[in-house]
């Protein structure tokens, strides 16, 4: 039995008015109940509900300010929910909405928690839904795409497989819109430099996402022991050749045997840095080979305006970012404490710019 988790993208599931594409639905929730008939658990990430918003008002385009955007996500995400629903129950299954924020991921009490609940769903034989709760997370929307929670929540599950779905065959050599030589990359090993790479921005105009944000999805995945593919949504039995692992459905990303908690994860790859710290050689080769906290005597610069709990970009003199952290203090007590001694600092501040808790150093 493999744990499975689909995510399908706002250019997949709607079309080019904003409406939620209910054949395309249909199709994935008869896949679903076909990997259930074997034995399998799915998870499904959608993503959808600010185009279905935009749909039912009959906008012309997708609004950008934020107030708008949250309100359009709570017009559409029940309208969403509820073609899922009505989907699966015409496919004999149960669906469970549940709506998650980046604090799930990042508070240990949130994070079990969300694991609980989702776990016991599927030992109850429902098909949880998951979206982001864009209506009132208020940098939700900012942030990004379903891509990354799909990862975080494979990572929650401890799932076998990450199936992200999109409007292309899998990753490319180039864009294969622009480019008729690009060639597919049906296998990527773990820790494989690809997976460092920036690819194009987002796919469409309907949607946040784009083949960057899956690569940064199937990252995560893969520190997260977890087997991801990047396929496209309308290929016909798309989910059992996911899970059975064949060979060209599109583009498999292998798991890593390195395991970051989800903490760690939301760090490294789920949070956009408010500033960065830059440090000395010394201070380098602690965090890099010994795992040390980041204390103020290596700090040499502190850069941007930030408080206390932001993430932080971590580089050295070269300006090349070798970490990510969360920082110990703001910027103002920082920048009073940066290069001074441990001993020489006052008892009221922090001691540490970045524990090591905090702290994650990028391949």
């Amino acid at each position: 039995m493999a744990r499975v988790i689909v995510k399908v993208g706002t250019s997949s599931l709607t079309g080019e008015q904003g409406q939620v594409n209910t054949a395309m639905v249909a199709r994935l929730c008869q896949q679903v109940e076909a990997a259930r008939h074997h034995g399998h658990q799915v998870v499904v990430v959608t993503s959808g509900a600010v185009s279905a918003g935009v749909a039912a008002l009959g906008l012309e385009q997708r609004p950008a300010d934020m107030p708008t955007l949250q309100a359009l996500a709570a017009l559409g995400q029940p309208r969403l929910m509820e073609t899922w629903i009505h989907s699966l129950a015409d496919h004999g299954l149960v669906g469970a909405q549940v709506l998650m924020v980046p604090h799930d991921f990042v508070n240990r009490r949130q994070y079990l928690h969300a694991r609980q609940t989702l776990v016991r769903l599927l030992e109850l034989g429902c098909v949880p839904v998951v979206n982001e709760n864009d209506a009132v997370a208020n940098d939700e929307i900012r942030f990004g795409d379903n891509d990354r929670l799909a990862a975080l929540v494979a990572h929650l599950v401890s799932a076998d497989v990450l199936l992200l779905l999109t409007d292309l065959d899998g990753l490319f050599t180039a864009d294969p819109r622009r480019d008729p030589a690009a060639e597919l990359i049906a296998h990527v090993p773990a820790d494989d430099p690809i997976l460092g790479v920036v690819a194009g921005g987002t796919g469409s105009s309907r949607g946040s996402g784009g083949m960057a944000s899956k690569l940064t999805a199937a990252r995560i995945a893969s520190w997260s022991g977890v087997r991801a593919v990047i396929a496209r949504a309308e290929r016909e039995a798309v989910v059992a050749e996911a899970i059975a692992a064949a060979p060209d459905v599109g583009t498999t990303f292998e798991a890593n045997d390195r395991r970051l908690p989800a903490r760690k994860l939301w760090i490294a790859f789920a949070s956009a840095p408010a500033g960065h710290l830059v440090v000395d050689d010394g201070a380098r080769v602690a965090l890099v080979e010994r795992g040390t906290s980041l204390l103020p005597a290596g700090v040499v610069d502190v850069v941007g305006q930030f408080d206390e709990g932001d993430t932080l970009d971590v580089t050295g003199r070269d300006g090349v970012v070798f970490a990510r952290g969360m920082a110990a203090a703001d910027a103002h007590v920082l920048r009073r404490t940066a290069g001074r001694r441990t001993s020489d600092l006052p008892a009221d501040v922090a001691h540490e710019a970045i524990h090591r808790d905090d702290l994650v150093v990028l391949p």
